[in-house]
């Protein structure tokens, strides 16, 4: 069964506050096509928050946290009814599944929401994901869908990620870049550049002559979250995870079967990737809580041993972490050398002063090494 997952931004179902029914129904019209080809499609779609300023007829969006968690509980409804009258039309059941960082950085409720999504694709029904605005608060917040949808991808061993936007792509000076085989530093320059262009209405990209390279069916990106540069981020989760990534313009007629295809938009190669599902969910799925200092024997015995992280390595701690949360792991100059679980809190690690413990730190199956795209 061919997986892919599609994120919907609002920019492109509704660019002015207001779902776009026309954008709307050629998406819808795209996902139903792919279904009769027996590819399963995964939605992760914003909008609620644009529906709730409808709803109550807000001509502004608020900035503070409790008004956009009340917008996003009355627009949520009305997105999903949106969206199940429009795939009724075909005959076709969709779900509702909204999830919170909580649900990543547990195991038990990682493994159970990927099992949930699973038998709801299974039994022919598209699950349209978003985040759970309304309960989420700053600190567990995903910031974007665009790394939601990079989550999501990965939590379900996905075949292909569609981010749809309002612009074609990413670009450089010369025009769009149409594959990308490693997101550097200089490939996340192009997207900053992207952003602060963009940020302007009627703004353009503008090549090494000065010729605008917009194309006609493109429109200015109107910053939500986080505009290209989050775009970059999600893929780089995706394709360390083995899974290609498009970002297309979600406003091209059939762009989800194009974007497969190769046809549109920027393509993200796979890069490095992890085998094991659950190394996986400690790279991407993990908040960091905290630092672990280490010294160079340490360091030696992990990267070029494969042994665990014993407290007799340790040279300081920094956060606030308790046993089984995911902390960074640095060497003595401060450089970070990867990820890890560990068996102990913050305060049992803090003066330990050469001391020697019963358990590892961090067991070697618990460890991803830096070059892991994995999330702080």
């Amino acid at each position: 069964m061919k997986k892919i997952v599609v994120k919907i931004g609002s920019s492109v179902i509704a660019p002015q506050g207001k779902i776009d029914e026309e954008k709307m129904d050629n998406i819808i019209q795209d996902i139903i096509q792919l279904e009769k080809k027996e590819i399963k499609t995964v939605v992760v779609s914003s909008g609620a928050i644009a529906c709730g300023l409808n709803k109550l007829g807000w001509r502004k969006k608020p900035s503070d946290l409790a008004s956009l968690q009340a917008l996003a509980s009355v627009g949520q409804i009305n997105l999903m009814n949106i969206y199940r009258e429009r795939f009724s039309q075909y005959n076709k059941v969709c779900a509702q599944i909204l999830l919170t960082w909580d649900d990543f950085n547990d195991r038990k409720r990682y493994l159970n929401a990927r099992n949930t999504i699973n038998k709801v694709l299974q039994l022919g029904i598209i699950p349209i994901i978003n985040e759970n605005d309304t309960i989420s608060n700053e600190e567990i917040k995903f910031g974007d869908n665009d790394r939601l949808s990079a989550l999501v991808s990965d939590l379900l061993s996905a075949d292909f990620l569609v981010i749809l936007s309002d612009v074609d792509g990413l670009f450089s000076e010369s025009g769009l870049v149409k594959v990308v085989k490693e997101i550097d530093e200089k490939i996340m320059g192009l997207a900053k550049r992207e952003n602060k262009i963009f940020l302007s209405k009627g703004k353009s990209l503008k090549g090494k002559k000065g010729k605008q390279k917009k194309d006609s069916k493109s429109s200015p990106l109107r910053v939500t979250t986080g505009g290209m540069v989050t775009k970059l981020e999600a893929a780089k989760i995706a394709t360390a995870a083995g899974i290609k990534t498009v970002i297309a313009n979600g406003k091209v007629k059939g762009v989800i079967s194009k974007a497969i295809k190769e046809e549109v938009g920027t393509l993200f190669l796979p890069t490095k990737i992890i085998s094991k599902s659950r190394k996986r969910w400690i790279a991407f799925s993990k908040k960091i809580k905290g630092r672990v200092y280490i010294d160079e024997g340490a360091k030696e015995a992990i990267l070029e041993k494969g042994k665990s992280l014993l407290a007799v390595g340790i040279n300081k701690v920094e956060g606030e972490f308790v046993s089984g949360d995911s902390v960074e792991i640095l060497d003595e100059k401060g450089e970070v050398i990867g990820c890890g679980i560990v068996n102990y809190s913050f305060n049992e690690l803090k003066n330990l002063n050469g001391k020697r413990l019963e358990k590892e730190v961090v067991h070697r199956d618990n460890f991803v090494k830096k070059g892991v795209n994995y999330l702080k």
